[in-house]
């Protein structure tokens, strides 16, 4: 998209106080503290029966890491995780769930990226539109971080293309070809396919690119799905009229029951 502009939004001011947002991040502080602390707790007292020759502790608590930032839908919040020292040398140590030590944003910022790009904010745009959004403490999000993340968003879907199929069982099939015009030929689009198993699960099938919708293309979407061990057919596959679908399946899944 060539008409976004992140200066149209109102930018936030460093000197402007928002008295409930701090409000806010407070209270997540203090909620993020107690949590840590809880899971610190659950293992200090699974260790509690082991104790040193002397009648002493093995595990106690050991001060804090250094404070580090996450980013969130409500901008920075500073956090603490604490440490334990373990007295007796078998290396136990304590991890958060809550707070891994990779975790540099929460999973809501995590989603907006991949949104922002797919809407058609370039790369090194996205860091005034996140400061748009959440204010200045929406920081280290370069051009360099977008462009690392988006590898990794592709990483994802080629290891998740390439898993095993292998006894699966889709009951439905619910395909279509979807388009976004970002920064691509209008022709382009991406073939999708969710399934419902025979548990009543819902699942994605397939998310492949695609040619306007052609025969060619969902055959080699069907192709994939079969040399993954997808040799099952649904019941029944339900689409729009693109014809190029219906006749892919006619040839792969022949057996398979067709509705609009």
């Amino acid at each position: 998209m060539t008409d976004f502009n992140p200066n149209a939004f109102v930018q936030p001011q460093q000197t402007f106080n928002d008295p409930l947002t701090d409000l806010l991040r407070q209270g997540a502080r203090e909620l993020i503290a107690k949590a840590v602390e809880t899971e610190l707790q659950i293992l200090l007292e699974q260790h509690s029966p082991k104790k040193l020759p002397d009648g002493r502790q093995a595990l106690v608590r050991n001060g804090y890491l250094p404070e580090r930032t996450v980013q969130t839908g409500i901008g920075d919040v500073q956090v603490k995780v604490p440490k334990v020292r373990d007295r007796s040398g078998d290396g136990v140590c304590f991890n958060s769930q809550l707070l891994p030590p990779y975790l540099k944003r929460t999973k809501s910022i995590e989603e907006l990226l991949p949104w922002l790009y797919l809407k058609g904010i370039s790369t090194g745009d996205h860091q005034q539109a996140l400061v748009a959004l959440l204010g200045e403490q929406a920081k280290g999000l370069s051009a360099n971080t977008i462009s690392r993340l988006k590898q990794h968003w592709t990483d994802e879907h080629r290891q998740w293309s390439q898993r095993d199929l292998q006894g699966k069982r889709y009951v439905y099939w619910w395909a279509d070809g979807i388009y976004s015009n970002v920064r691509l030929d209008d022709r382009l689009c991406l073939l999708v396919i969710i399934g419902v198993t025979d548990q009543g699960h819902n699942e994605l099938v397939a998310v492949e690119d695609g040619y306007r919708e052609s025969e060619v293309s969902w055959s080699e979407v069907l192709t994939g799905l079969r040399l993954k061990g997808l040799e099952t057919s649904p019941k029944l596959a339900i689409g729009d009229g693109a014809l190029g679908f219906w006749n892919a399946m006619a040839k792969q899944y022949p057996s398979c029951k067709h509705q609009r």
